[in-house]
Formats: structure tokens, C-alpha cells, sequence
């Protein structure tokens, strides 16, 4: 094994398969190309979803692309031969003592840890180890990953050519900034970088009628969220992370607490919506007694609360609304307990709904939320009562749903088509 070198303070090895795989004498040129290329795709899928490197990630992989999809049997054939060397090869490392983990996987995990040991939020640790993964799959290697120069180019990279908005730039920069100062412990970092504004794109906005499609065609589990989701404004992550507390069903009172920004607001529960939202509370109050009886820890709480108040977690009061159905590791503390609704499994199942539903347009469930904002407006409703339900800082980022109502409700900007009336 050519790739290895010594983890810094721990005495082991690690060993990279990307390297081993370009110096093997076994293979033929054109084989190092086609194995790179597909176990770099599997190594990426399995570090996304926190899996270990074995034969079981393996196994769930080609669950998913091998067997679903309608492969020529040259390429399943070639993919199953990548597989066989990659499994022959973590064999090897790990009788070397090596743990069989990528650049990327290891990069991850200490930022992951860094980011832990100064307290930073989950959400927070998950953005910068996934932005830092990246980086570590562009620079190949451990001496590369450790060079701000080949940093600086990757992020001139992201800007010149994959031309990444504004925002994505800053989240990248950011997370590089934490990995050299936090985990390689550089007392100066400078990325040297100019970032640069991209061109604002328009905001997906749904129709009523395919607001109505959407929602008629997602699964059952899912439309009540979706439904709130929409009547009251809210961002995906408030929409999940919403407590019984939280919820005013008779004062028609919806608090996010921590939204963006970490500021509280209020926004509005939609009247028809009520006697839904009421059953949704007994469901979830179900699954509270049965997590009672059976003696499972409380639900998560947010930031110090789950220091100062560990018990809360198991009051009534701070369930989720949309209680996930099974209990499950958590993330950040491993304890194994209830959780909220996945948001990307939500996510999924809004696109999902929307495609059914023969939309042609790139549905998120954040779509939801223009769509609420530009109906809100339709209906006649002030742009300041908007700023306030949405939570935005600054009144501009709000006024962009306003330019939108004008032009699509029929009663400000009039093409002049529409003069012609019947003589077209």
C-alpha cells in the first residue's frame, strides 16, 4: 500500500484508496479510470449518509443504483469488479491497521469534532464538514488538503466555474476558515479569496391550482405539514422543529422560536386549518405516551436547555408536532429517541407530489413559503404585516414577493395584449 501516512497524535495509519488504485500494477490504465470513477461516486453517496466502509454500504448502494435502474450488463459487471478490488483492498488496510476511511470521511469528522468542542449547532457542524469534504475530494491528497493555496483555488474554482450564488460562496469560505483555524489550529488564516455576487435568481412561485395539485397528490402523512407549512409562511426547519408548545390552535398562533437569524416571531394558523392541526396533536400525543410507557428518553432540546432542563425533554409540552414514527439515533448526542419528521424526507415527498401533479417548475418545499408570501400579497394584505409573519430582517427581501404579486394577480402590471380583448 503506497497511499498512507500517519494520523497526527493518534499513531495510526491511513491509507488512500484513490492512491493505491493509481499504482496498481494489476489494472490497465482505462480499468484505474472506470474503478476511480465509480467508487469515488460510492465513497461520496456513503460519507453523505454517515455509513461506514464495508460490505454492508456497499450492499445499500447498489441496492440503490444498481438494481433499480435498467443497467447494460458491461457497466454492472465493470461496477462489480470495482467493488470486489475496493473490499479486497480495506481488507488489506485494515490487517495494516489502517481504518479504510477517505480524505473526505476524515476531514468531516474533524471538523465535525472542532466544531463540537467550541459548540457549534448541528446544522452548523453538518454545512462545514460537508463544505470541507468537497474540498478534500479536490485536493486528492493529505499534504494537498493542508495547502491554503490549492484552498484558495478551489474556492476561485466554485466562483469561476461552477458559479455558485453569493451565499454558497461565503458558506464554503467560512468553512474552510474553521477547518485551517479550529482543527489544523493556524493562528492567521487568510484565504485571499474575492468572492462575488451572482445574479439574483426569480423565486418558484406556485399557482393556487397547482398549490391544490401539489397537496392532492402527496402522500397522506405529508399534507398536513404541507398545508401549514404554506398557511403560515414558515421555513423548512421551523416547519419540523415545531413543539405542541409552540402551537396555539385556539388563538389561530403559530411561535418559531430561534428562526433565522435565532429570532422568535409569530405567524398565522389558517382557520380551516385548525380542526386538522387538532387531530395532528392527538396523533402526536400517541406516540408521547407510548414513548411514556415504554420509557424512552425525552425528545431533544435546543442548545443549553438540554443542559440545564434534561428531564423537559419528556414533558408534554416540548413533543414535536410532527413526530417522526419510530424512534432513532440522534445525531448530535447518539441517544436513541423520537425525532421530528426528516425535512429531507419531506422534502422528497413535496417533489415528489409535484411532479405527479404534471407541474413544470422545480418544486422545494421552500416553494411553499413563496407561495404563501406572494397569495398573501395577492390578497390585498400590506407588505410590512408580511416582513413580520416571514421574519425577514430587511423589508427589500420581502418586497421581492410584492414585484411578483404585481405582476401575476391581474391587478397591477397589464400586458397590453389583454387591450385587444376579443379582436385576437
Amino acid at each position: 500500500m503506497n497511499g498512507s501516512h500517519a494520523s497526527a497524535g493518534t499513531g495510526k495509519v491511513n491509507f488512500d484508496w484513490r492512491q493505491d488504485l493509481a499504482t496498481s500494477r494489476d489494472l490497465k490504465h482505462r480499468e484505474v479510470e472506470a474503478y476511480g470513477y465509480v467508487l469515488g461516486w460510492i465513497e461520496d453517496w456513503r460519507v453523505q449518509r454517515d455509513l461506514p466502509p464495508g460490505r454492508e454500504a456497499m450492499e445499500a448502494w447498489w441496492r440503490e443504483f444498481a438494481k433499480k435502474k435498467d443497467q447494460p450488463a458491461w457497466r454492472l459487471r465493470q461496477w462489480q469488479e470495482a467493488i470486489v478490488w475496493y473490499l479486497n483492498w480495506l481488507e488489506l488496510c485494515r490487517k495494516s491497521g489502517g481504518t479504510g476511511k477517505g480524505i473526505p470521511e476524515r476531514l468531516k469528522e474533524a471538523v465535525h469534532g472542532a466544531g463540537a468542542r467550541r459548540g457549534l449547532a448541528l446544522r452548523t457542524r453538518q454545512t462545514y464538514a460537508g463544505w470541507v469534504a468537497r474540498f478534500g475530494v479536490y485536493a486528492g491528497t493529505a499534504s494537498r488538503v493542508l495547502d491554503e493555496a490549492v484552498a484558495r483555488d478551489w474556492l476561485s474554482h466554485l466562483v469561476d466555474k461552477e458559479e455558485v450564488a453569493f451565499s454558497t460562496q461565503k458558506q464554503a469560505l467560512n468553512a474552510l476558515v474553521f477547518f485551517y483555524r479550529d482543527v489544523c489550529i493556524r493562528e492567521v488564516v487568510d484565504m485571499q479569496v474575492k468572492l462575488r455576487h451572482t445574479a439574483k435568481r426569480a423565486h418558484v412561485v406556485l399557482s393556487k391550482t397547482e398549490l391544490m395539485g401539489l397537496v392532492t397528490k402527496l402522500e397522506e402523512i405529508y399534507k398536513t405539514p404541507a398545508l401549514l407549512q404554506y398557511g403560515a409562511g414558515l421555513r423548512l426547519q421551523e416547519l419540523v422543529q415545531l413543539r405542541i408548545k409552540d402551537v396555539d390552535v385556539e388563538r389561530g398562533v403559530v411561535t418559531i422560536h430561534g428562526g433565522k437569524g435565532d429570532k422568535d416571531r409569530e405567524s398565522i394558523i389558517p382557520n380551516c386549518l385548525k380542526e386538522t392541526l387538532l387531530e395532528q396533536i392527538a396523533k402526536a400525543r400517541a406516540f408521547w405516551e407510548e414513548d411514556r410507557a415504554n420509557d424512552s428518553p425525552g425528545v431533544a432540546l435546543p442548545g443549553a436547555l438540554s443542559r440545564k432542563f434534561s428531564k423537559s425533554g419528556t414533558k408534554w409540552a416540548w413533543m414535536w408536532i410532527f413526530p417522526a414514527d419510530h424512534l432513532s439515533k440522534d445525531p448530535e448526542s447518539g441517544i436513541v429517541r423520537r425525532h421530528h419528521l426528516h425535512p429531507k424526507v419531506y422534502g422528497e415527498a413535496i417533489s415528489r407530489a409535484a411532479e405527479k401533479a404534471g407541474i413544470a417548475k422545480r418544486v422545494t418545499s421552500h416553494a411553499l413559503r413563496h407561495a404563501f408570501a406572494t397569495h398573501f400579497l395577492d390578497g390585498g394584505a400590506d407588505i410590512r404585516t408580511l416582513q413580520e409573519l416571514l421574519g425577514h430582517t430587511d423589508v427589500k427581501t420581502t418586497e421581492i414577493y410584492a414585484h411578483a404579486a404585481k405582476i401575476g394577480n391581474g391587478k397591477g402590471v397589464r400586458s397590453p395584449l389583454d387591450a385587444l380583448g376579443a379582436a385576437v
